[in-house]
């Protein structure tokens, strides 16, 4: 293999402590998905990428015969995660449930996309917008009385989250 395995190491290393935080804080608020499969997403992300970039440079695909295009992985990999994060969004009584746990999936595909690529500070930057964008919006509609997470909730209740 072409990347040495410190390399790739490192980055699936990283892709762990990144997807990790944003599963972290789906676990705080008590959802579906949380940091294990948060991680598994990431890491599922970066490892499709270190795969892609060892098959771009092997020699095996050297010839004219074999074309290859790495946007496939990005595609695959959306496609994938679109796959798991619509089994979570629910549509009950006119609420729909589970969509922010489905975008953070996605995102956390996104993140690990980019650390398998070792685009460290694409990855860093954006787990650390995300995060904030949570907690902040999370304070907010909480100050404003629209938020309450699901284990405080009436049973009766708990299907008509907005924003699971």
């Amino acid at each position: 293999m072409d990347i040495p395995w410190t390399v790739w190491s490192l980055r699936l290393l990283g892709t762990v402590v990144l997807c990790g935080l944003i599963g972290f804080e789906r676990e705080l608020d008590r959802r579906q998905a949380g940091i294990r499969t948060h991680i598994l997403i990431g890491l599922a992300s970066a490892l499709y990428c270190i795969v892609m970039q060892h098959l771009v440079v092997s020699d095996e695909f050297a010839s004219d015969r074999v074309r290859t295009d790495p946007i496939r992985v990005v595609e695959a990999v959306t496609q994938g995660v679109a796959f798991l994060a619509a089994g979570l969004v629910v549509f009950h009584q006119g609420n729909v449930r589970g969509l922010k746990t489905g975008a953070t999936m996605w995102l956390s595909a996104a993140i690990g996309l980019a650390c398998g690529l070792g685009l460290w500070v694409l990855a860093v930057t954006t787990t650390a917008i995300a995060i904030a964008t949570i907690v902040i919006f999370r304070k907010i509609e909480k100050h404003a009385g629209t938020h309450i997470p699901d284990h405080e909730r009436p049973a009766s209740q708990q299907a008509g989250d907005h924003d699971g």
